[in-house]
């Protein structure tokens, strides 16, 4: 190998972990949303059968592995037209998750939510990194 693609190679190791730090961390909570964990996700999916779970993660990455039952539906993609097709009672609870911790699509979709008078609103701030890490049940 060359010394100029060895360099090239260094740089880029070097540079790819530290891009992936950077991105901004999710917020803490959002107002007037529940904040769960994955055990408490479990929970909440056994107990409220009515429960809308939405993966806000990109297409490709939903058809990896998801959380059974879980929607694809990207923040951006997120209106009011849609969301009161898929819930048109603001009583529906709704659970909304991404990637994890460094992931925003899905407070910006419970916020969104919440803005449109949804009123049980549960945000899984770990997400899909959480999920996988406890190794809970993978749906493809």
């Amino acid at each position: 190998m060359s010394p100029r693609v060895l360099l090239v190679l260094m740089a880029w190791l070097w540079l790819v972990p530290a891009a992936a730090s950077d991105r901004p961390l999710a917020p803490a909570s959002v107002p007037g949303s529940q904040l769960v964990s994955a055990e408490q996700a479990i929970d909440l999916i056994g107990a409220q059968p009515n429960l809308l779970v939405i993966d806000s993660r990109r297409r490709e990455e939903f058809d990896k592995g998801h959380v059974e039952g879980a929607i694809n539906l990207l923040d951006t993609e997120l209106t009011r037209q849609v969301l009161l097709k898929l819930a048109p009672s603001p009583d529906r609870p709704l659970l909304f998750y991404c990637n994890g911790e460094r992931c925003l699509r899905s407070s910006n979709s419970a916020r969104q939510a919440l803005s449109w008078g949804y009123r049980k609103v549960y945000w899984f701030r770990g997400g899909w990194q959480e999920w996988i890490d406890k190794h809970l049940p993978v749906a493809r």
